[in-house]
């Protein structure tokens, strides 16, 4: 695994996340932790790297998200090359639980 992240006090937030049980639970606690500016850039990008996952071009990310293409750049870098594999872990379980 790459080298750890080290911003004080993350490993904080991150077991107050794994603490939510239901979406409605994690809707409320991010409500109340980000702006709204800041959970639409959240949202954005998880649907940019879901849609290169799915060998979207740029162009229909673009239309279908809003959002750039130095953001979609980014995404598809931390994906591709220097990411720590949290897409594919997040996007794994998600479809078996999907399929399950």
């Amino acid at each position: 695994m790459k080298e750890k992240m080290e911003i004080k006090n993350l490993d904080e937030l991150f077991e107050a996340v794994l603490c939510l049980e239901t979406v409605e639970e994690c809707r409320a606690f991010f409500k109340d932790l980000c702006t709204v500016p800041e959970l639409k850039a959240l949202s954005q990008r998880f649907q940019v790297a879901k849609l290169l996952t799915e060998n979207h071009v740029y162009s229909d990310i673009v239309s279908e998200t809003g959002a750039s293409t130095a953001t979609i750049s980014r995404v598809n870098r931390s994906i591709s090359y220097d990411g720590s594999g949290g897409y594919s872990i997040v996007f794994d379980r998600m479809k078996d639980k999907k399929q399950g």
